[in-house]
């Protein structure tokens, strides 16, 4: 004769004291391997942010609690994930045409936006994409293609089907300050890896991956002008 649960077949999260288990035993022990890794390394090289970060992970392997899913409401086996979007507005003192190639070359991103380690062209429209993830314990790459271009005008590119992340942007240009400038308005989307440990790093990841974009955008205006970026 089967028990009656009260309803609650297939619930995955638990309740063990006042701790709510919402992490899966593959994510725990991911977790605690990961959380190892960044505070070894933080320590290393005396980084503040993976100290924490392992310190978060440890914490969240050991008591199988995550408080993002408990925030969110989630369970351990979502899979959708966030999404980074970046809109953004800014002027240049370069002329369109000059700004505009520059970002038609979209291998020239790397140069100014250190949340990607490479773009490298496969052909005219295609390219090989790699980025680092903050704290740059690993990085994850892809193919993306330019769907529409207007010269001159605007540039737009998506992730090929069955990318590891999907990453979208488009940038518009615009003549400014008496045609000697350039308006650009730019929008930057990625979508962070979907499954289990894949969307519990995103969540974890995302204010500061997010906050890297941003910074990233703003430095194209200094490297376009000066063609060096100012380190701290």
């Amino acid at each position: 004769m089967q028990s009656s649960n009260n309803g609650a077949v297939g619930k995955r999260i638990r309740n063990y004291g006042t701790t709510v288990v919402n992490v899966s035993n593959r994510e725990r022990i991911a977790s605690v391997a990961l959380g190892l890794l960044f505070i070894s390394r933080g320590i290393k090289k005396v980084s503040l942010f993976r100290t924490v970060v392992g310190g978060y992970l440890l914490y969240r392997g050991a008591s199988g609690h995550c408080p993002v899913y408990s925030q969110l409401q989630r369970e351990k086996y979502t899979s959708k994930a966030e999404a980074v979007n970046i809109q953004t507005t800014l002027i240049v003192n370069k002329p369109k045409d000059e700004v505009y190639k520059f970002w038609r070359s979209l291998d020239n991103l790397p140069l100014f936006m250190s949340h990607l380690k490479s773009v490298i062209k496969i052909d005219d429209t295609k390219s090989r994409w790699e980025v680092n993830v903050p704290g740059n314990v690993t990085s994850i790459h892809w193919e993306a293609e330019i769907v529409k271009e207007e010269e001159g005008e605007l540039i737009s590119w998506n992730s090929l089907p069955g990318a590891t992340i999907e990453n979208a942007g488009k940038v518009e240009f615009r003549d400014a300050l008496g045609h000697q400038g350039t308006e650009l308005k730019v929008v930057i989307t990625y979508k962070p890896p979907a499954g289990k440990i894949g969307g519990g790093l995103a969540w974890l990841l995302h204010p500061l991956f997010k906050k890297m974009i941003e910074k990233d955008i703003s430095n194209f205006k200094q490297y376009i002008e000066t063609g060096k970026i100012a380190t701290n």
